[in-house]
């Protein structure tokens, strides 16, 4: 039944727009080995999956999707309410699901994961003072290959995660990975459609803005990059903190950076915006100290380098960052466009700050300095998006809204090998 004063016409936009995203994503989702680096050698049948060698896409084509995807998904998103829960809910299970049959597609880190677990489970290392090249001979660790030498800079939540997982077998821990992907980008869809809706914002079109997002199919889901999982901690706290409940959100807060260090980048929003503040500082310092000691206990002091991968990541300069883009047009030094941007988001994240503590939105502030510190970093990849979709979508801010358009838009050339 069309709802009254909607003429049918008006459903058939955003329904073809729903039907062009799911067919396109069929083919990202099954693009061929040249687009899943851990096939490169010899493609076996336990890492392609079910789609196995796929439609042997080439970069350049499997990017002119990409960006008609990236179209379509717009257009859903706008249109979204018109489409209803179902159409809505079904194609976000439905693609979630596709993408995570999905071979690991467009990065080689799943395989980094697993060869820390595996350091630890089968060789008795830690993985904190070995790198994957220590077991050359892994299956996984044969696959790493720009991070071979380095240790593991997650944090100790994930890295205890991936031990059982690593000791059930590289097959079996890429598709489990795989599948947290999923189920942490399908957790924080639900988390986001009910965060919009006491928030006034349109809940479905919250939800798919971050659940079908391409670049979060693709890589979020079809890479198994554990951002996913950290956000969903992340949002999980946010929500906590919302609600008023401080020690929950605190917690929640301290689980998402024991995953990996980027989810410290919400809490100074939540403390100055929260009216129960003391108990939430509480909360943050005694969860913390209990990661604190636990990682001390199983993994030692060399733990504590997990906390230095935003400073270490600074070291290489992406070629998709915006400092690397801007110094290729401008002709202007890199480093010193990534120190002008690196002071100018500090002072900005001051600034936001100052404006919650005078009393602005909180959500809306950490979601502009989640933009501000994916634009000034010199290191970045499309994955990082995660850290801003679920925050943008709930901000009730056009202007960000429009701002994390634009990022996904430029940074879905990102990561594919053209």
């Amino acid at each position: 039944m069309t709802p009254r004063g909607e003429s049918p016409a008006d459903r058939r936009t955003p329904l073809a727009a729903a039907l062009a995203l799911a067919l396109l994503s069929i083919p990202l989702a099954a693009p061929g080995v040249e687009l899943v680096p851990g096939a490169a050698t010899d493609a076996p049948g336990w890492l392609l999956g079910p789609f196995g060698d796929g439609f042997g896409l080439s970069p350049g084509a499997y990017l002119v999707l990409l960006y008609a995807a990236v179209t379509a998904w717009l257009l859903t998103v706008a249109d979204a309410e018109r489409l209803g829960p179902r159409i809505v809910g079904g194609l976000a299970v439905a693609l979630i699901a596709l993408f995570a049959l999905a071979p690991p597609l467009l990065s080689l880190d799943v395989f980094s994961y697993i060869s820390y677990a595996r350091l630890g489970v089968e060789e008795g290392l830690n993985p904190y003072e070995y790198a994957p090249s220590a077991i050359p001979g892994d299956e996984a660790a044969s696959r790493v290959e720009d991070f071979r030498g380095a240790v593991s800079v997650y944090g100790p939540l994930f890295t205890l995660i991936s031990y059982p997982l690593g000791a059930l077998g590289v097959p079996a821990a890429l598709w489990s990975l795989k599948l947290l992907a999923a189920v942490s980008i399908a957790g924080i869809a639900a988390l986001v459609a009910r965060l919009a809706a006491l928030r006034g914002v349109e809940p479905l079109g919250a939800a798919a803005f971050v659940a079908l997002n391409p670049l979060v199919l693709v890589h979020l889901v079809g890479g198994a990059h554990n951002d996913a999982l950290m956000m969903l901690l992340a949002t999980l706290a946010i929500a906590a903190a919302l609600a008023q409940r401080p020690i929950a959100a605190g917690a929640g807060l301290v689980a998402a950076i024991a995953v990996k260090a980027s989810g410290a980048l919400y809490a100074p929003f939540a403390v100055v915006g929260s009216s129960n503040r003391g108990l939430l500082l509480a909360a943050l310092a005694a969860s913390g100290l209990a990661v604190a000691l636990l990682s001390l206990l199983l993994f030692g002091s060399s733990a504590l380098e997990a906390l230095g991968v935003a400073g270490n990541n600074q070291s290489t300069i992406s070629r998709w960052s915006v400092p690397a883009t801007l110094s290729r047009f401008s002709g202007i030094d890199v480093d010193a466009l990534r120190l002008l941007l690196g002071a100018a988001y500090a002072l900005s994240v001051l600034a936001l700050l100052a404006w919650v503590a005078r009393g602005a939105d909180w959500v809306r502030a950490a979601g502009w300095a989640a933009f501000g510190l994916l634009v000034a970093s010199a290191y970045m990849v499309p994955w990082y998006l995660i850290w801003l979709l679920p925050v943008a979508a709930v901000s009730r801010d056009r202007a960000l809204i429009a701002a994390t358009v634009a990022l996904t838009v430029f940074q879905a050339v990102n990561a594919v090998p053209v």
